[in-house]
Order: C-alpha cells, then structure tokens, then sequence
C-alpha cells in the first residue's frame, strides 16, 4: 500500500476537495482506496458521509467510530493502539472518519517527539501511532492506496502524519500567501525528515513498526484559478508563474533549474483545476464528485458538458499521480544533516 497526503500549511486553496476527488476517481479507476481524515475538523468525513450517519457516529461518546478510538488506550496510557472502523463508500473506497478530539491529542505528541531524543519506547508508540494505525487498517481492507487529508499548520499532529507517508501533493492557489507558505512548507518537510531520521536510529524496541520518514513530494496542484477563454486570467498568471522556481528552490532543494519556467510546462505541476462553481452546490447535495453527476442529479446542457471536462481532469491528474508514485518519478526531498539534539 502506498500512502499520498495532501497538505499545504496555507488554508482556503481547496485541499479536502481535491483528496475527496482524488479518492473517487483512484476508486474509478479501479483501486481500491483508504481515505484518512486526520484534520480534526472533520471535512472530509462530512463529504463522504450522510448526515444520519455522521449524527450517530458523533453523538456517541464511548467507543466512537473515528480515529480517536484507536489512540485512545494510548491517550489513557493503558494501552498500545486500537481497531478502527472502516467505513465503507461503495466497493473501492473505506474511510477512517476524523475527529475533533485528535486536537487533544496534539501535545501528547510533541512532548514525546522530544522524547524520542533519549530513545523511549513509549514515546516512539505514540509517535508512531497513526503509522500503526493506517497500515493496520489499510493491510485489513486490502487498500492499494491510501490518501490522506491533514489540516493546514505545522503542528505536531501534521508532523507525526507526514513523517508517516511515503509521498505528498501539495494543492496550491496562485498567490502571495501562497508562495510564502510553499518556501516555509519546503524547509519545514526538509527539518521534520532530518529530525526523525536522528529519532529513528536511537528507537530500542525492535518490535515497533515505525516509518521511515521519506516524504516525498510529487508535485503540486494549483487549485480555483480563474478562467478565461480556456486560460487563467492575468492576474493569476502573475502568481502561477512564481509558483515553478519556488517549489523547485524551497521544496525540491534544486539550484540548476530554469527561473524562467511558466507554470503550464512545468513538470512538477501536476494540474491546472477549475473551480467549477455551478457543479459545486450540485454535487453536494447528492454527495458525489462532480465528474459523476448524472442528468437525473440536474446536470444537463452546459452543466453536463462540465462533468464531462471534470472527469478528464481529474482522470489526468489521478493517473499522473499515480505514475510518479513509481520509485524512477518520485523526487526525494534533499536532506542536509541537522545537528545533533542536546538529550
């Protein structure tokens, strides 16, 4: 099973959409999926659940079908990690169902990130926990993939998941604030793998399973541009053309590459998406991608033609991702070794 987060520490660029997307259309395409919600608010399980269904789950106090059930012993400290329930949507996607209380969870985590410094075996379970749980989960529904949705900060609980997957994707929008995240996204990947790698070689309990920290990124996906006559207007192209030398310089760690690359040649972009305003409120409703809206759910004339180009698009960026999930495409993250932590 290969594991793909979607992060970006910038919020508002349209990244629990994408995951969302994402995992339907990798289900489309016949594989079988695990989508994570790792971001306490929850988003993503809201998309993929009925209302009834996300009320009993959250009205449930004891044994709650979310994520926090399989932390909780460790949480206690009367345990290691539990079972959770995998949610089935449809035949090819399960889901782990987040939970606003992982935000308790979170300094838990970063006092024992520093423990791991004097190799403590307790510390390396609950850091490794979410890990544990994934693999778990995903090896136990037959997963190919799994994909996972994380909230936009650099806190613990982001640190604790990323050093946990094997590739990230970074949905962007084409503006100052977003450039700005991107340079601090790329040395905050580049300090979190080199600060596990000193982690992972001082861990004494041979029976953990803990991952290996390789975070690396694919590329990245620049979201809700405007559109005009097919092209993005001008005032977003002022932005999405910065975007290249950037994510090569901060997140890639490359200095022989062009600074003139536009954004639409770029290898590392993996997709232009629209907006698709009008498909949005409709899909919703019935709670389906956009791309497989039917003319029964309203999607007719010019709304179906919509559909249509959605498809593609996802299809295209889907089928890309999954091609440089292969070891020849992945671009690892240059590492400069950190110095030394004081136990």
């Amino acid at each position: 099973m290969k594991t793909i987060i979607f992060f970006n520490n910038k919020g508002g660029v349209g990244k629990t959409t994408l995951v969302y997307h994402f995992t339907y259309m990798l289900a489309e395409l016949g594989n079988k999926c695990l989508a994570v919600d790792l971001d306490p608010q929850a988003n993503l399980s809201s998309m993929f659940l009925s209302d009834d269904e996300l009320e009993r789950i959250y009205s449930q106090d004891l044994n709650r079908e979310t994520l926090i059930s399989g932390i909780k012993p460790l949480d206690r400290g009367i345990g290691d990690i539990a079972p959770v329930k995998i949610h089935e949507i449809g035949n090819n996607i399960g889901l782990l169902a987040g939970d606003l209380d992982l935000s308790l969870f979170e300094d838990k985590l970063s006092t024992n990130w520093s423990k791991c410094i004097d190799g403590d075996e307790a510390a390396f379970r609950i850091i490794s926990s979410f890990y544990r749980i994934i693999q778990n989960e995903g090896k136990k529904f037959g997963a190919k993939y799994c994909i996972i949705d994380v909230e936009p900060n650099f806190g613990a609980l982001n640190r604790a998941v990323l050093i946990s997957a094997d590739f990230v994707v970074v949905p962007m929008a084409a503006d100052l604030f977003s450039l700005q995240g991107l340079k601090n996204l790329g040395n905050r990947l580049k300090s979190w793998k080199s600060e596990w790698a000193d982690r992972y070689s001082r861990n004494k309990a041979t029976d953990i399973l803990l991952p290996m920290g390789e975070i690396k990124p694919l590329g990245y996906v620049v979201m809700q541009h405007g559109i005009k006559e097919s092209r993005p207007v001008q005032s977003y192209l002022k932005w999405a053309n910065r975007i290249p030398a950037v994510f090569n310089e901060y997140v890639l760690d490359k200095n022989n590459y062009d600074k003139k690359e536009k954004v639409d040649s770029d290898i590392n972009c993996l997709a232009l998406l629209k907006h698709y305003h009008s498909l949005i409120p409709m899909a919703m409703e019935v709670r389906k991608p956009i791309f497989l809206l039917k003319p029964a759910d309203g999607a007719i004339g010019a709304h179906y033609q919509a559909v249509l180009r959605a498809y593609q698009d996802f299809k295209a960026l889907s089928e890309k991702i999954l091609k440089r999930t292969q070891p020849k495409f992945a671009a690892p993250v240059k590492i400069t070794p950190a110095k030394k932590e004081q136990n």
